[in-house]
């Protein structure tokens, strides 16, 4: 089946869990952008549990504005303290040296627009995975999609939907355990080339 999601910042696992498992993926681009979501948002688990990195952003409440349109404030050097958190966070896991050099050069580019930048941070994931990045983007905005798995809630950090995946050995399980649905990242400097097995055979929640 098609499914339709929201292109975000270094997705959920449960975001590729959904794409691994559809015949089809579709983008999002039609939409009004919402705030408090993980449009700009990515969680990571650090060595005091969960930690989210946000990607500061030009947005007002005053006058709707689509998703697509909304540019990245630069005037703080985000990239910089995101990949330190990433160091930080995973430079003791198996496989953080095998991808990082493949990851570093979104943290250095110029990011204008945060739908942009976050289909540039997927397409990087991709190619660590040594999956093709071949998806589909909304002609225009459907509240309700036709024949077409909608997925978009996963975007949504208020009313987040609960999964329960299996566990994998994460850098600070000793200390805080196994927490759920982190950013794919978590993932892949976790688990490797054998990411793409693992998310085949979750079931997700939508």
């Amino acid at each position: 089946m098609k499914v339709l999601l929201h292109p975000t910042y270094f997705p959920s696992i449960a975001n590729f869990v959904a794409m691994m498992k559809a015949e089809r993926y579709v983008f999002e681009i039609n939409d009004n952008y919402q705030k408090q979501t993980y449009r700009n948002r990515t969680t990571i688990y650090g060595a005091n549990g969960r930690l989210d990195l946000n990607v500061p952003v030009h947005y007002t409440q005053k006058n709707r504005q689509l998703y697509k349109d909304v540019t990245i404030s630069n005037i703080d050097n985000w990239q910089d303290l995101h990949l330190k958190s990433l160091e930080s966070a995973y430079s003791a896991s198996p496989f953080f040296e095998f991808y990082i050099d493949d990851l570093k050069p979104l943290f250095e580019i110029e990011a204008t627009h945060i739908m942009d930048f976050n289909l540039k941070c997927l397409e990087a994931i991709f190619e660590c995975m040594q999956v093709p990045f071949d998806y589909e983007t909304t002609q225009v905005f459907e509240k309700e999609p036709i024949n077409t798995q909608d997925a978009r809630p996963l975007a949504n950090s208020r009313k987040e939907i609960a999964q329960h995946f299996e566990s994998y050995a994460q850098v600070f399980d000793e200390k805080h355990g196994f927490i759920q649905n982190l950013s794919i990242l978590d993932l892949l400097f976790n688990e490797g080339p054998n990411s793409i097995t693992y998310l085949e055979s979750q079931k997700l929640k939508l």
